[in-house]
């Protein structure tokens, strides 16, 4: 009897605490969700057909130089560059520098770049960029991300269009409204926040066509596929593309 009690007591020991069902095992994280299309050949094949259809793109803003471009930039935000191009043809004679547009009188400047949209928020963005530049700069737009940003109104896009247009310096990806677009349409990203996709092209783009591969997208965003009707039948991605709302 000595022995069944000793065995019954050592079987409760071996019981759970928890009464009911054994417990799940815990759950798998899921894998990322890396979209098909960044197959390094199949991007390879994507960027022959951008350099085929685009080998000259560039920045389509007017500007002189970099101080002009960042300026651009920032009226080019909900805006097209014809439109900017068009303002900055004589803004930029009545305010030829950094220290112009630091001292300007706000309700003046305003009215200046009133066609472009958000004019008074643009206008803070413009005076307070200048004077960042006059006071931390030296007056000169900074060569680097990290000071660039440290500039009221610039964000990665536009930092990313002054440094590689301005400068040549390849420190991301121009993320607009149109390679957003055109990015998941040739599934190289699945993602929506700007940001996460800049750092999804960054990953399958090569470094050294970080600034073409952004002018070659904003081209074709702007010629051929368009957010209403994408011209696919006159697309040299066509046969690389396999967007839902294609038109062929």
């Amino acid at each position: 009897m000595a022995t069944k009690s000793r065995q019954k007591k050592s079987a409760s020991k071996r019981r759970p605490l928890v009464k009911g069902k054994p417990a799940k095992k815990a759950a798998k994280a899921p894998k990322p969700d890396r979209p098909a299309g960044t197959d390094p050949k199949r991007v390879a094949a994507i960027l022959a057909k951008l350099d085929e259809a685009y080998p000259s793109a560039t920045c389509e803003l007017n500007h002189e130089n970099a101080f002009q471009l960042l300026i651009a930039t920032i009226l080019s935000a909900q805006c097209t560059d014809v439109r900017v191009n068009h303002v900055t043809e004589t803004l930029f004679r009545q305010y030829p520098d950094a220290k112009a547009f630091a001292y300007a009188t706000p309700s003046e400047l305003e009215q200046k770049i009133r066609p472009t949209g958000f004019f008074r928020n643009k206008t803070k963005s413009i005076m307070g960029a200048s004077k960042g530049i006059l006071e931390s700069f030296g007056g000169e737009v900074p060569r680097t991300m990290e000071e660039i940003l440290t500039l009221p109104g610039v964000a990665r896009k536009t930092a990313n269009v002054v440094l590689g247009t301005a400068y040549g310096i390849p420190s991301g990806i121009v993320v607009d409204t149109h390679v957003q677009r055109i990015a998941k349409r040739l599934d190289l990203t699945r993602n929506e926040d700007p940001k996460k996709i800049e750092q999804d092209l960054m990953q399958v783009i090569p470094k050294d066509k970080w600034i073409l591969f952004s002018h070659q997208i904003i081209w074709h965003g702007r010629r051929i596929c368009q957010a209403r009707k994408p011209k696919c039948l006159e697309c040299n991605l066509e046969s690389l593309c396999y967007a839902k709302d294609k038109t062929v």
